[in-house]
């Protein structure tokens, strides 16, 4: 026994060696499995586009059958996809660039997220079992009508509506949270800009073409479909995020739900007159849609200002 160190009657003990290194030196590295691929409809959805090779990559995955079945039902489609996909791929990444879908959460509840999309289904099935239960054909033509026309006019009523909206809370709140809303404001209306500046180049583009004789249409042709999509892709985000009413105040795109669902009521009487249906059906369908779209609203609001504090006045 050797004796030394601070306390001489305590054996002496080498240093403990430093803990190995992980992998050993020269030793195989640990085997980490690889990611799954992301399914092709979810990377359609939320991610960036695949490219045209990597899309065709996908279609050699699919049962022979069914791509059998694709190509006689897609064939248009894909005799045109080398030139409209790669378009419409870039007119989404730079739709998503200036109206990225979550830019405009800036306070995110999951529960009225839940109650917001129970409501839409639940209203869905309502449509379609009414449509069922009384439609003539000519309702079903109505219906689908009526769909694309909410989806053209929207964001018209939105740039009509929202400066009403805005103007009359204004009235509300007091002066010092009323000049932070003003300059809240820019990315609103520059978000607003954007999108009627590219559907307006859109169709002024689309009446030149028609006085471009020859192979030059072509040239126009391509700056038309790349501003049409990137209008169809700027369309689902602009609906949802009232040109990014939220980050003016919290409760704006509540405020803009109730009004624009009962402009819509009276667009669809207008146009397309009462629904199909016994009497008691129809007051029921003409007021249970805007109602409930306004009750959901309200709920929302209400969670703002008892879980975060929002209100009106302050």
């Amino acid at each position: 026994m050797v004796y030394g160190g601070p306390d001489p009657f305590q054996p002496y003990q080498p240093p403990a060696p430093p803990p190995p290194l992980w992998p050993p030196y020269g030793g195989p590295m640990p085997h980490v499995p690889p990611a799954p691929p992301m399914p092709l409809w979810r990377r359609m959805r939320e991610d960036e586009w695949p490219t045209l090779r990597e899309l065709f990559g996908y279609g050699r995955r699919l049962n022979g059958c069914l791509l059998v079945f694709l190509m006689f039902a897609l064939g248009p489609f894909l005799l045109s996809a080398p030139v409209l996909y790669p378009l419409a791929r870039s007119a989404r990444r730079q739709a998503r660039r200036v109206f990225p879908a979550s830019g405009h959460q800036r306070i995110h509840d999951p529960d009225v997220v839940r109650i917001q999309k129970a409501r839409a289904w639940v209203a869905a099935a309502m449509s379609f079992l009414l449509l069922v239960a009384y439609g003539r054909p000519d309702d079903w033509d109505q219906a689908e009508q009526q769909f694309f026309l909410r989806l053209v006019i929207t964001p018209w009523l939105l740039l009509v509506s929202a400066p009403v909206v805005v103007a009359v809370l204004l009235r509300y709140v007091p002066p010092a949270e009323r000049a932070a809303m003003r300059g809240r404001l820019r990315p609103a209306v520059r978000s607003a800009t954007q999108y009627f500046g590219a559907f307006t180049g859109a169709v002024v583009l689309m009446f030149l073409a028609q006085a471009v004789p020859g192979p030059a249409l072509l040239v126009v042709l391509l700056p038309v479909a790349w501003a049409l999509f990137f209008v169809l892709f700027a369309t689902s985000v602009v609906v949802r995020t009232a040109f990014r009413a939220a980050e003016v105040h919290a409760v704006l795109p509540a405020l803009l739900t109730g009004v624009l669902v009962w402009e819509f009521a009276g667009i669809g009487l207008l146009t397309g007159g009462m629904p199909p249906g016994p009497p008691l059906v129809q007051i029921c369908t003409v007021l249970g849609g805007p109602a409930s779209v306004t009750a959901v609203a309200w709920f929302e609001v209400r969670r703002l200002r008892t879980r975060y504090g929002v209100t009106l006045r302050g």
